[in-house]
């Protein structure tokens, strides 16, 4: 094999864009694209019949679903007494019968708060009265005065007068005809007790019914914990352990981990809430304290849900408003140190979902399960996310519901420069730029993104038109970043240098960057285009004093050999200059650089800015030295 075909071989690794001619016997050919008919039909098939499923088998599995969710909260607890030597059987029932006499205790104290509040409801429904009335003579004054500054100026009528005054022709109206009374006749349905119990305790029973199934299999889920693992792992994972395990490792400790956190968060909530609602004077403070708590696993609005109660009740106690005004102010505030203060300092400032996502899975699973499904619908989102990220069919539920970007910085950075928009490239750069230096944010993120726009290009989705427009975006978002750059220590001497661009669109560009970051450095560099270093225009560079030629080529497409005779005319133009060939960006080396080096006939090969900066850098030093 000859030297120039072992770095073409070697530039179609590092860039991937080489491809063989089409009338070549055995080219690769791009593939057309295949008709995603019958798999779209499949997938929407199977998501219609998974939603009806959730729907009609509601009764089963919203109880499967909440004893689930229980043992996520009851587990930490099992695994604490385990480790206080208990077994796991007596460990569980203690843990679930706290539960359940916490439940029953809670219970008893919000009816008991209820029950209470019916002996002064008379006066509160006087209250509300007055202040309705109050509110309606108030509007209706108003209305009044607006209708009189409108009108010709004669105060309206009210309404109960002008029913019981003169008709249109003056006349009163007849009163109506007298009716005649309906008789009434009393007769017991002779209802048996049987039939009053069953009216008395049906609504009791499907709550209690769906709570005792909870329970029970909250205990299977505890008592059977690694075996249901072990299970899950056989029908779903076996081929793959170690994924499997991880998912379900991720799955388990993030929702512990939220369902803990929102519980103590929630608890706390309620219990200043009943503090503030008992020190303001409202009725019953406990029964709202733990009702606010409740409330506030529901996202977004549940808070606010809470407030409605409260307040009508301060409006029913209170014959003013400072009351209502009191309550709301609570809330409000308590409600803002929770969620801006105490939320980020407990368990972070996001549960790894969108804010969006949990909007429209509140929405879709109140649709789907009522109140239940509202209260859960974030731990169920969450727990798609997670499926999403450990596996690949599901991977579009984690960039629909999660909060990590949809696209890398790289994939971003190319989709704006090829929709020409330099302003949003402009500022995703001033971002990653907090984090980053400017050598890193060119190497890690414009170098790759360009990768890519070589690659559509040499595809052929990208013409040339296009790829000049692209070049020139991009130019256009370097030129901007110079100013906010943060000057680095310059080194001691200056030296000259030059950058030449090579034949590709995007290659100008990256002059421009090495350029940027050489002036950073304290270096004196050039930009020359391409053209300037063809056979007939060589002669006319001006290379007196260049003591550094550093040369970018972003593809290398076909034969290498116009990179070769570029370095050779350029070595005849400046014999004393140093000469730097980058290949950006740096891939998977098959050839040592020296033999790089060698077969270009350039002094030193690079794959980074970074690297070329460097090698310049360096050179600064040594012509430094050869002077002194």
């Amino acid at each position: 094999m000859s030297n120039l075909d072992s770095v073409a071989g070697y530039k179609d690794v590092v860039t991937g864009s080489h491809q063989a001619p089409a009338d070549t016997p055995g080219a690769a050919q791009i593939r057309a694209a295949s008709a995603p008919e019958l798999k779209t039909l499949a997938a929407v098939a199977v998501g219609t019949l998974v939603i009806a499923a959730l729907y009609f088998g509601q009764e089963v599995l919203i109880p499967i679903t909440l004893a689930v969710m229980l043992s996520f909260v009851l587990s930490p607890v099992v695994n604490f007494l385990q480790r206080l030597r208990l077994w796991r059987a007596p460990a569980v029932i203690i843990t679930v019968l706290t539960a359940l006499g916490v439940l029953g205790l809670v219970a008893t104290l919000i009816g008991s708060q209820a029950a209470s509040l019916t002996a002064n409801a008379p006066q509160y429904a006087q209250t509300i009265e007055a202040k309705v009335q109050g509110v309606q003579g108030f509007a209706v004054s108003r209305l009044a005065s607006i209708t009189k500054q409108l009108g010709s100026g004669k105060p309206a009528k009210p309404a109960a007068l002008t029913a019981a005054g003169p008709g249109l022709d003056g006349r009163r109206a007849a009163p109506s005809s007298t009716r005649k009374p309906v008789p009434v006749q009393v007769v017991s349905d002779g209802a048996s007790p049987f039939a009053i119990a069953k009216t008395v305790l049906s609504p009791i029973l499907g709550p209690l019914e769906t709570t005792v199934l909870v329970l029970i299999v909250a205990i299977f889920v505890l008592m059977q914990k690694e075996d249901l693992r072990d299970r899950f792992i056989r029908v779903f994972g076996s081929s793959d352990l170690h994924r499997t395990t991880r998912a379900m490792d991720d799955a388990g400790q993030r929702l512990s981990k939220y369902f803990l956190s929102q519980f103590a968060v929630n608890s706390c909530f309620g219990v200043v809430i009943g503090l503030g609602l008992w020190a303001i004077g409202i009725p019953s403070p406990a029964m709202w304290g733990i009702m606010a708590g409740l409330l506030r696993f529901v996202p977004y609005i549940g808070s606010f849900l809470a407030i409605v109660a409260p307040a009508a009740l301060g409006a029913a106690v209170d014959p003013g408003w400072t009351m209502v005004i009191e309550v709301v102010a609570l809330f409000v505030v308590v409600e803002v140190l929770a969620g801006y203060v105490v939320e980020p300092l407990l368990y972070g400032h996001s549960t790894g979902l969108s804010p969006a996502s949990v909007i429209v899975s509140a929405i879709f699973w109140s649709w789907l399960w009522g109140p239940i499904g509202l209260i859960m619908s974030t731990p169920l989102t969450l727990c798609l996310v997670v499926m999403g990220r450990h596996v690949k069919s599901l991977e579009f539920f984690d960039v629909l519901l999660g909060d990590r970007p949809a696209l890398t910085p790289v994939e971003s950075f190319y989709q704006r420069i090829l929709a020409n928009n330099p302003d949003e490239a402009l500022a995703q750069a001033e971002t990653l730029l907090t984090d980053r230096s400017l050598t890193d944010y060119y190497d890690g993120v414009v170098l790759e993104g360009l990768k890519l726009a070589v690659e559509d290009q040499a595809r052929g989705t990208i013409d040339q038109a296009g790829a000049v427009r692209m070049a020139r975006t991009m130019l256009s978002v370097i030129d901007d970043l110079r100013p906010s750059v943060t000057q680095a220590e310059p080194s001691a001497p200056t030296v000259n240098a030059i950058c030449v661009a090579g034949p590709g669109p995007f290659d100008d560009a990256v002059t421009a960057m090495l350029a940027q970051l050489l002036g950073q450095r304290g270096v004196e560099a050039r930009r020359i285009l391409n053209e300037a270093t063809s056979r007939e225009n060589i002669a006319m560079l001006d290379v007196a004093g260049i003591d550094v030629i550093a040369i970018s080529y972003l593809e290398v497409t076909g034969s290498p050999a116009q990179l070769r005779y570029l370095v050779r005319r350029l070595r005849e133009r400046a014999p004393t200059a140093r000469i730097i060939v980058g290949l950006w960006p740096q891939g998977e080396a098959v050839m040592s650089d020296a033999a790089i080096q060698s077969m270009l006939g350039a002094d030193r090969y690079v794959g980074s800015l970074a690297d070329a900066v460097v090698e310049i850098a360096k050179s600064t030093s040594n012509t430094a030295a050869a002077a002194a």
